[in-house]
């Protein structure tokens, strides 16, 4: 869970908190709005584990590192993974507190979370990834949403190393190369998560305009917003674990 976003795992009943400190060699969360810890309990009778924060790619981790978490979830046997996001706006059409539906990615972090050795037992060395956000999750996204009376925007993310936000020519350039939202997260879970046969949703929390389009921007208005619309976001997710486990 992004920047501003993991109250979500207050919420749950019968939880369990672990420390990524008390994780054998699992990276430690350095950023702000990042508890760092897992969580396990129940949320709408549904058995969940969550990532209370995650680590970037900036903090100095190697990919392998970044996707440790959904490794570990994987051998734990979780089949289905939602990811949730702070992104920036780069369609102009978005404003901040709009949620968008991930429906693809574009990879700009210059490094792959699979290159490297590879273990049979993760799955496919050359994964395909026509369809890594799963349609059919999409649509439960919808439903729950129309229910709610939420709006969602649906779009492409772009990954992004960071730590720095965009310039305006980096935000014109993913605009021309089809980007609605970008970000410094994501897509290596995704890949990773898509290696082991996992059903996808990406949820992207717009935090703010991309650089060029408002006033400059900082950390604390990536956090304001989320905690802005953490009741909607965590009743979006709620309803759509709901429907999962109603399978």
């Amino acid at each position: 869970m992004g920047s501003g976003l993991s109250s979500l795992a207050e919420s749950a009943q019968k939880s369990v908190a672990v420390p990524y400190a008390e994780v054998p060699n699992f990276p430690q969360s350095t950023v702000a709005g990042h508890a760092g810890q897992f969580v396990g309990g129940f949320i709408e009778d549904a058995s969940v584990i969550m990532m209370q924060g995650r680590v970037h790619f900036y903090e100095g981790y190697t990919m392998a590192q970044v996707a440790l978490g959904i490794r570990i979830m994987a051998s734990l046997g979780v089949r289905t993974l939602i990811l949730t996001n702070a992104a920036g706006a780069v369609n102009t059409a978005f404003q901040p507190g709009d949620i968008m539906i991930i429906q693809d990615h574009i990879n700009l972090m210059g490094v792959n979370p699979l290159v490297g050795k590879h273990h049979a037992d993760w799955g496919e060395r050359f994964v395909d990834q026509t369809s890594t956000y799963t349609p059919e999750l999409m649509v439960r996204a919808r439903v729950v949403a129309k229910a709610q009376n939420l709006t969602l925007r649906e779009g492409v993310y772009a990954g992004l190393t960071g730590p720095t936000y965009e310039t305006p020519a980096e935000v014109r350039m993913l605009r021309t190369l089809g980007a609605d939202a970008c970000g410094m997260s994501t897509v290596p879970e995704a890949i990773v998560a898509r290696q082991s046969c996992m059903r996808v949703l990406g949820l992207s929390l717009i935090t703010n305009m991309g650089a060029g389009l408002a006033a400059p921007l900082s950390h604390s208005e990536v956090v304001e917003i989320g905690a802005h619309r953490k009741d909607d976001f965590q009743r979006l997710i709620c309803g759509i674990i709901k429907t999962i486990n109603e399978e």
